[in-house]
């Protein structure tokens, strides 16, 4: 599985990921939506990804292990570093399982410390 397919829109991306990761990926975006309820669906960088006041604040895909978050920021990963420890990580992606998703408390720090560095 490659983890950027072609999409025009996330339903689409997401009816063509494996059914574990699929499950985990809308409960991802459902928690995404509820903690930024105005935000914004689109497809960047051919992955689903959330805009809000026209700057990308979060994404995700699928990966042949498992799936990412991407906040979309060369420096939010490094600002919550203390955090992630538990998460393999690349300079611009965060790496979980559908079995052990990110925790909602965690995502909501990421998606505050990127909108904090869009006002800025």
């Amino acid at each position: 599985m490659t983890r950027r397919l072609k999409s025009a829109t996330i339903d689409q991306y997401l009816e063509q990921v494996p059914e574990d990761r699929r499950q985990a990926l809308q409960s991802l975006r459902a928690r995404i939506r509820a903690i930024v309820p105005n935000v914004e669906e689109c497809i960047s960088y051919r992955i689903p990804a959330f805009r809000l006041n026209g700057a990308v604040i979060a994404g995700f895909c699928a990966t042949a292990k498992g799936c990412s978050y991407f906040p979309f920021s060369g420096s939010t990963l490094k600002t919550l570093g203390r955090d992630l420890t538990h998460y393999e990580q690349t300079k611009s992606s965060l790496h979980f399982t559908p079995e052990k998703p990110l925790p909602s408390a965690l995502l909501r720090k990421l998606i505050r410390a990127r909108i904090k560095e869009t006002r800025a």
